[in-house]
């Protein structure tokens, strides 16, 4: 099975040098072996130490062991991956985690990356839909995790969406690699455990080729995400920045959330709850007088009136 490995990272060709996130489990094992053998020379890996658990230290001195092995320059970032009031401890720690690997790409070696390449699998796809599906997302969940993005001035890569999990360990063991499992990937207190151990299981018995036309699926979101994306720039620069309430007012509903979602997450990170953009809407509707208030909370804010305009303000 190293050929699965082998063959999606064949036509990939991420812009040099490259790091790798490496958590030194299976998947960015594989991934960072594979990417050293095809560019020697051109590939770093950047551990994030999270401090979440105990085990934390371990894992960045096997990631040592194994990059002093394969020649690999190595740096371990640490970050306080703690959460704030009303956000998950998974969102925390993941923006915690792609900060860190941005800032450690640009600076941590003796020149900056170019690309940052990122391990997760087919697997990890599925997983990520059902996800979006249980919390009745629209299609910018439903397109799961794109392949690759440009942010933060790197190009970002999943080159391994397309392979499985199972394939993924079975090339480590032809090869005889070693890697280390983190606890709590079997603590089915977390949603994403129990789809992983529980209901793939189930899938792949009664629909064995579920991660392709899932993936079809995720591509028809991710189609319909850019049309929105492209519709809702045009729309945001008809509006202004910030938006004038009387040029929202003349959008259709649906345009105007559209158009809501893309400046709250482009202008200020915030993703609004399905809740919050309909009162939202209501209250840019209603807005009809000189002296009518807007203030309520939307995402982890509050959108506001400020004379003709919306506006937004992290308290």
């Amino acid at each position: 099975m190293t050929v699965a490995v082998d063959q999606a990272l064949q036509a990939w060709m991420p812009a040099l040098p490259l790091a790798v996130a490496y958590s030194g489990g299976a998947d960015s094992t594989a991934l960072l072996h594979a990417c050293v053998r095809r560019w020697p020379g051109q590939v770093y890996a950047i551990h994030v130490h999270h401090g979440l658990q105990a085990a934390a230290d371990g894992f960045a001195a096997h990631c040592r062991q194994a990059c002093d092995q394969w020649q690999v320059p190595l740096v371990v970032a640490a970050v306080d991956a703690r959460h704030q009031p009303g956000q998950s401890p998974e969102d925390a720690a993941r923006r915690h985690r792609y900060a860190a690997l941005a800032v450690q790409a640009h600076t941590a070696f003796d020149r900056p990356m170019a690309s940052v390449a990122l391990a997760q699998h087919a697997d990890d796809q599925v997983e990520t839909l059902l996800l979006a599906l249980s919390r009745g997302a629209g299609v910018a969940g439903l397109a799961a995790m794109p392949a690759q993005w440009q942010r933060d001035g790197l190009h970002w890569h999943r080159p391994l969406l397309g392979v499985s999990a199972a394939d993924i360990r079975q090339c480590l063991l032809d090869q005889g690699i070693a890697w280390i499992d983190d606890p709590t990937n079997t603590d089915l207190r977390y949603t994403r455990n129990r789809i992983r151990q529980q209901l793939l299981p189930v899938l792949e018995q009664v629909f064995p080729q579920f991660r392709d036309t899932f993936a079809r699926s995720s591509a028809h979101a991710a189609q319909a995400k850019q049309l929105q994306q492209e519709l809702a720039q045009l729309d945001l620069q008809a509006i202004g920045v910030p938006p004038r309430i009387q040029a929202l007012q003349q959008l259709s509903p649906v345009r105007q959330a559209n158009v809501l979602r893309h400046w709250l997450l482009q202008h200020h990170q915030a993703t609004p709850t399905a809740a919050q953009l309909q009162e939202l809407l209501r209250q840019i509707g209603a807005c009809q007088t000189r002296g009518h208030r807007i203030h309520i909370k939307v995402g982890y804010g509050f959108a506001v009136r400020n004379g003709a305009n919306l506006g937004w303000y992290n308290p």
